[in-house]
C-alpha cells in the first residue's frame, strides 16, 4: 500500500464547496488503495484578514510571537473542516496540528526553519486506515513555542512530513495544472512539462517562478522526494520533480523565470582599498537584508559597484549604507527602481555555448540596455527596465524553441502558502 501525501493551498479550499470537492479526491486516493497524509493551508484569504485584523489592534508592528499564535489559527480551522468534510463521505480522518504532528523549528518567529519532524502520533493513524490532516505552515520550538514557517511554508511542511513518513510520492495541488515555460499569463503558447529536474526548478523557483516555494524544493532534493505538481480543480497529469529530467533534443533552455522585486543601489568613489566589499555586504547582512547581484568596475584609486536588494529593502539598506560612509569612505550612493530580473534556466547550457550571448543577443534587438547580468552553470539573469517585460520574455521564449508542443519546464502563479 502506497502512502501519499497530498498537500491542497488555500484557493484549492477557499470555499465549502471546493472543500467538499478535495474531501472526494482525498477519499477516491485512499479508495484506490493508499494511504493519504494531506496537508492544508489557511482557507482563501483568511491570512490576509487576520494580518489586518492585527494591524487594527497594533498600531506598531505586533509582537511576532503573538502574530505566530494569530496565523497558526487559519489552518486549525482548515483541517477541522476537511476532517468532518471526510468523515461525511463515510472515511475516518483525523486533523493535527504542526506541534500534535511532531514539527520541531528552530527558535524564530515568522519564518522558522524545520529542524526535525518526531512523526509517530501521524504514522499510527496512518497504519490504522486513518486518513491523517496536518496543518501546514507551522511548527513548535523544542521550548514549545508556536512558530510559523513564512512563505511557502505548507509546500515545506508537505515535503519535509513526506520524507519523515518516508512516503511514496508528494502531491502538491495548487491553481494550475504543473510547471511551464513561463508564466502561460505572458506567453499564451506557454507549455507544460512533465518533467523536471530539482536543479532547474531549485533555480527558477529562486528566480520568481512561483509554482514552488524553493525551500520545499531544496527539501525534496535533499531526501529525494518524489514530487508531482498538479491542479486541485482537474484530474490531469501534472509535473514531475525528479533527480534528472530527460532533456528534448535541442532544448537548452527549459524555462523562463522574472522577478519583480528588485531595486538597484549604486556605491560610487569607493577608495580601493583590501575590505571594502566586506565592510559594505557585513553590514547589509547583520540587517537581514539579503544581496542579489554584484557588479564592481574600478577607475584609478577608487571603485564603483553596484548592486541589486528586494525592493520592499531599499528603505533598509540605504540607511544602512549611510551610516557607514565614515567607515568605507566612498563619495555617493544612488539608487533605482522599476526594475524587473529576467533569467533563463536550463541544464542543456552547461554544455552549449552561446546561450548568454542569444539572450543578449535577442533583448538588445528590442532597443532595451542591460543594467546587470548574473550567471551560474545552469541559468543567465539579467535585470532591465520593468516597462520591457513582457516583449522581452515572448521573444525570449521564441528564440530558445520554447514555442513548439515540444516545450518542457516552468512560470505560472501561485496561490499563498
Amino acid at each position: 500500500m502506497s502512502v501519499i501525501v497530498m498537500k491542497f493551498g488555500g484557493s484549492s479550499v477557499g470555499t465549502p464547496e471546493r472543500m467538499r470537492r478535495v474531501a472526494q479526491r482525498i477519499v477516491d486516493r485512499k479508495r484506490e488503495g493508499n494511504r493519504c497524509l494531506v496537508v492544508v493551508s489557511a482557507m482563501g484569504d483568511t491570512t490576509d484578514d487576520l494580518i489586518d485584523l492585527s494591524k487594527q489592534i497594533c498600531e506598531g508592528a505586533p509582537p511576532s510571537r503573538e502574530m505566530d499564535m494569530l496565523l497558526t489559527t487559519g489552518e486549525q480551522v482548515s483541517v477541522a473542516l476537511l476532517s468532518m468534510a471526510i468523515q461525511s463521505l463515510g472515511e475516518e480522518a483525523r486533523s493535527y496540528t504542526g506541534w500534535q504532528t511532531g514539527i520541531y523549528t528552530e527558535a524564530v518567529h515568522g519564518k522558522a526553519r524545520i529542524s526535525r519532524i518526531e512523526p509517530k502520533r501521524v504514522q499510527e493513524a496512518l497504519e490504522n486506515d486513518c486518513i491523517v490532516i496536518v496543518a501546514g505552515f507551522q511548527g513548535m520550538t523544542e521550548q514549545g513555542e508556536i512558530t510559523t514557517l513564512g512563505r511557502g511554508g505548507s509546500d515545506t511542511t508537505a515535503v519535509a512530513v513526506a520524507a519523515a513518513i518516508k512516503a511514496d510520492l508528494c502531491e502538491i495541488y495548487t491553481d494550475v495544472e504543473g510547471v511551464y515555460s513561463t508564466d502561460p499569463r505572458i506567453v499564451k503558447c506557454a507549455r507544460k512539462l512533465n518533467e523536471i529536474s530539482y536543479d532547474e526548478m531549485l533555480e527558477l523557483a529562486n528566480l520568481g517562478a512561483a509554482v514552488l516555494h524553493p525551500r520545499a524544493v531544496e527539501c525534496a532534493k535533499l531526501n529525494q522526494v518524489r514530487l508531482v505538481v498538479r491542479s486541485s480543480f482537474t484530474h490531469n497529469e501534472g509535473t514531475l520533480v525528479k533527480e534528472e529530467a530527460a532533456m528534448e533534443q535541442g532544448i537548452v533552455v527549459s524555462g523562463i523565470a522574472y522577478d519583480k522585486n528588485v531595486a538597484r543601489i549604486s556605491i560610487l568613489g569607493v577608495p580601493e582599498r583590501p575590505g571594502q566589499l566586506a565592510k559594505v555586504f557585513t553590514a547589509l547582512a547583520k540587517s537581514q537584508v539579503d544581496v542579489d547581484i554584484i557588479v564592481q568596475s574600478g577607475v584609478q584609486d577608487a571603485a564603483d559597484f553596484s548592486f541589486t536588494v528586494g525592493s520592499g529593502d531599499l528603505e533598509k539598506a540605504m540607511g544602512i549604507i549611510a551610516s557607514i560612509k565614515e567607515t568605507v569612505g566612498f563619495r555617493e550612493t544612488t539608487s533605482e527602481t522599476g526594475l524587473v530580473k529576467v533569467s533563463i534556466v536550463g541544464a542543456g547550457m552547461v554544455s552549449n555555448p552561446g546561450v548568454a550571448a542569444k539572450m543578449f543577443e535577442a533583448i538588445s534587438e528590442l532597443g532595451i540596455s542591460i543594467n546587470m547580468v548574473s550567471t551560474s552553470e545552469i541559468k543567465v539573469s539579467c535585470v532591465i527596465p520593468n516597462s520591457r517585460l513582457n516583449e522581452v520574455i515572448q521573444t525570449l521564449h521564441t528564440a530558445y524553441g520554447l514555442d513548439t508542443d515540444t516545450t518542457v519546464s516552468v512560470g505560472g502563479p501561485q496561490e499563498r502558502r
